[in-house]
Parts: structure tokens; C-alpha cells; sequence
């Protein structure tokens, strides 16, 4: 799986201030429904929002990937924010998150959910590309790095 597969630079945001958890599941919703006219940022927001009740996305080392399937969601997509200061997200590790990509996958599409959602863990694991997206300040140079990233 690559990222150009499910990313788009119009679902990317730098730095982004002011925000809480339920913000930025917000925020995300309104990116995902932006760009994607066959879905309702309020579906996905109260998607988001029921995933989360089952247990945090936020994984730990200020890092969440926040998930959830969308009826008529048709395809694979990902966003990914970076913060200007990190938040609490009741990561398992305790700390505040400041990266987060989130995925919003197909009702049916079970088996390329978890595959897709553990190509993302696994690459959110290597700490020079973390460190990477967290020094990146524009928009449009946080999605280049994202899909070009090796």
C-alpha cells in the first residue's frame, strides 16, 4: 500500500492550532466530506466518534490513527494533520498527540481495512519519518513527504 493511493494534498493540513480530540475528529470529517461529495462530514465525524468510544486510536509516541468504516464510503481514504501543539487523545501511552492520519474505509472492505491500517502503523513507527512530517510547515510539502517517504 502507498499513501498516493488513499491521499490527496487536499486532505492534508500542517500545523494546525486550537484544537481538541473532538475538533479534530471534526476537522477531519469536513476535509474527507470536502473532497469527497458522496459522503456527509457529519456521517464520519459520529463514525469517528463511535470508533473511538470502542477504545483510543491514539497509539502512543504522539501518534493517532483514528479509523472507522462509512456506508457509502467507496474507497480507501486517508488524511493526514500535523499540530502546532499537541493534544490529549488518550493515547495508551498517555502523552498528547500531535500526528494524526486518519482512515475511513468502505463498510465491506474488512480484510484491506486491517491491512491498510497496519502498513500505516508500521510506517507512523519509523521515527525519521515522524520526526520529518512534525518539522514540515506547509501543507503542501507534508503531503510530498508523505507519499514520497521510503
Amino acid at each position: 500500500m502507498q499513501l498516493e493511493e488513499i491521499l490527496t494534498a487536499d486532505r492534508c493540513h500542517c500545523k494546525l492550532t486550537g484544537v481538541s480530540k473532538k475538533r479534530l475528529l471534526t476537522k477531519v470529517s469536513e476535509l474527507i466530506a470536502k473532497d469527497i461529495a458522496a459522503l456527509e462530514a457529519d456521517d464520519i465525524f459520529n463514525a469517528l466518534m463511535a470508533r473511538e468510544q470502542l477504545g483510543t486510536t491514539g497509539l502512543g509516541n504522539g501518534i493517532a490513527i483514528p479509523h472507522c468504516r462509512v456506508p457509502l464510503c467507496q474507497e480507501i481514504i486517508g488524511t493526514l494533520i500535523t499540530l502546532e501543539e499537541a493534544i490529549d487523545f488518550d493515547a495508551v501511552d498517555g502523552g498528547p498527540v500531535d500526528l494524526l492520519f486518519a482512515l475511513i474505509v468502505p463498510e465491506q472492505k474488512t480484510d484491506d481495512h486491517i491491512q491498510t491500517l497496519a502498513a500505516i502503523a508500521e510506517l507512523f513507527n519509523d521515527k525519521d519519518f515522524c520526526f520529518t512530517l512534525r518539522h514540515t510547515h506547509d501543507t503542501e510539502d507534508l503531503f510530498n513527504i508523505a507519499v514520497t517517504y521510503k
